[in-house]
């Protein structure tokens, strides 16, 4: 693992090119009041403005940066796209490269800055299908529980890690939305959308802040997710009771 070598992208369509700058907020997304956050998750789907959203999480926290790069120089497509992204961040930001260990990168990076913008989930997963699939002797199988266990117990070592932090340190990843387009012809390509999807849940779960990307606006799905309520009268169905107090009071008064 080395310090100061870039990445990012994924290697389907051209380099991304940077886009202008956008303000923060996005719709209201950096307004929500409380605590440092100790983990946050931004997804959405390609050139839908994640890593944007994400690095200016990190710039305007006004706290010190790190960057973990799952990806590596591979072709000259992929230095391309590194040295457009290299050009993007702010010159002071320390780099880590890590295709793999997760868990170790988050370790070192506590140690360089207190902002960690891990990017992305969706590289570091190909790269461990792909050693996997060299551990089995290149016979990849369909996406089954086994897979899916021991992608997700690596996952968990990485939130093992984040919780290992000091309480001052934050931790942003960026993951891609790869459920929403048509089912992959490949088994191989459902074995990995399938994969992420569970990957994505587990991540989801554990953040304090969930963002998702649409046309470069970041919507706040965790608190959405939090706020979600059925309510009948006096009876409420919610994944948190506290939070419709209010609506099933207004519906009684109806």
């Amino acid at each position: 693992m080395s310090i100061d070598q870039e990445q990012q992208g994924n290697r389907k369509g051209p380099p991304r090119s940077t886009p202008p700058p956008l303000p923060l907020p996005y719709y209201g997304a950096a307004r929500r009041r409380g605590p440092v956050p100790r983990f946050v998750l931004v997804l959405g789907g390609a050139r839908s403005g994640k890593s944007t959203f994400a690095e200016r999480l990190a710039t305007t926290s006004g706290r010190s940066v790190a960057f973990i790069a799952t990806a590596s120089a591979s072709d000259d497509e992929m230095r391309q796209r590194i040295a457009q992204h290299r050009a993007s961040r702010p010159v002071g930001w320390q780099t880590i490269e890590e295709p793999l260990d997760l868990a170790l990168a988050v370790r070192r990076a506590g140690t360089l800055a207190d902002v960690l913008l891990l990017d992305c989930i969706t590289i570091w997963l190909s790269n461990w299908m792909a050693r996997e699939a060299h551990i089995q002797h290149h016979a990849l199988l369909p996406a089954g529980k086994l897979q899916e266990d021991d992608a997700l117990s690596a996952v968990d070592a990485l939130l093992e890690a984040v919780a290992s932090l000091p309480a001052n340190k934050t931790l942003i990843v960026v993951t891609n939305e790869v459920g929403l387009g048509v089912v992959p012809m490949h088994p191989l390509g459902r074995a990995y959308r399938d994969t992420l999807g569970y990957v994505n849940q587990r991540l989801a779960g554990a953040a304090d802040r969930v963002y998702l990307m649409v046309a470069g606006m970041a919507v706040d799905i965790k608190r959405l997710h939090e706020e979600a309520t059925i309510c009948s009268g006096s009876s409420c169905i919610a994944e948190n009771p506290g939070s419709c107090e209010d609506q099933c009071s207004s519906t009684d008064d109806l």
